[in-house]
């Protein structure tokens, strides 16, 4: 019989992986892992914030993470520096500005390696509802522009010449993608919530033959490192978020071996059979 606190965990921890599954494969898609790890970095000034305006930290760490997307595609529109520089400046000036903040703030007690690599285990019953409401939220709205977005991920002149606003859609992603980091914080930390968005999209990659089904592929992929993290956890006395990540490398390594391949080809060949 397990515990209710890891029965909570695994609960939150599928919900995650459920909803970013499917926006990572736009994450390894649009080769934009550094954007990520930039949006989380900006996570713990959220959470500085949160502590010094005693607000809700998953909302303080979304609008924070909104608020830098933005600041991020008003900056790219100016053309002063490359996309590249402008992630690393943001990035890290996030990063060490909300560490500073926290320095600060003697008179609060909080848990920086928590911050840093994830509490899955200590999840209420609020976090669970904040991440499948939030989750449910950013899926619906994926599923909306999903056309949108994947053509202006393929072929952003394209997609304006047919009238579907790439920069509408950019910024969307980006919106998204801050909404997951928000509701994930708690889970696997600042600095390996990217590794939850790019690892399973890059293990579903080589066992897809669409992007449709990559990104159930991925959800599903997470979901079991979710799981197969926490129990190493449990069994071995590891971070929980760190194991998380582990599982999904180990899925990872796994979707390299020619087994991935040979299912690959199986189901290449169905497909030309069928037509």
């Amino acid at each position: 019989m397990l515990d209710d606190f890891f029965t909570r965990a695994l609960v939150a921890g599928i919900g995650v992986a459920l909803v970013a599954g499917p926006l990572g494969c736009f994450v390894v898609w649009r080769r934009m892992a550094y954007f990520g790890d930039t949006l989380s970095h900006s996570a713990l000034l959220g959470v500085a914030l949160s502590l010094l305006f005693q607000f809700n930290t998953t909302v303080s760490v979304g609008i924070t993470s909104i608020l830098l997307a933005v600041l991020l595609l008003l900056l790219r529109r100016s053309d002063t520096l490359s996309s590249d520089a402008l992630l690393g400046l943001l990035s890290h000036s996030a990063l060490a500005l909300g560490l500073v903040c926290l320095a600060f703030m003697t008179w609060v007690r909080f848990d920086l390696l928590g911050l840093l690599f994830g509490d899955i285990l200590a999840v209420t019953k609020t976090d669970i509802a904040m991440i499948y409401c939030g989750g449910a939220l950013v899926l619906a709205v994926l599923a909306l522009v999903w056309r949108r977005l994947f053509a202006a991920t393929v072929s952003p002149d394209l997609a304006a010449a047919e009238g579907l606003r790439p920069e509408r859609a950019e910024l969307v992603f980006m919106l998204l993608t801050a909404v997951v980091i928000a509701i994930s914080l708690k889970i696997i930390g600042a600095l390996l919530i990217t590794a939850l968005l790019i690892i399973p999209a890059a293990s579903a990659r080589r066992l897809s033959a669409s992007p449709e089904q990559m990104a159930v592929i991925a959800a599903l992929i997470g979901a079991a490192s979710v799981v197969g993290g926490l129990f190493a956890s449990l069994n071995y006395d590891t971070p929980s978020g760190p194991s998380i990540v582990v599982a999904a490398m180990v899925l990872f390594v796994l979707s390299l071996v020619p087994a991935g391949r040979i299912v690959t080809r199986m189901k290449a060949g169905t497909a030309t059979r069928d037509d």
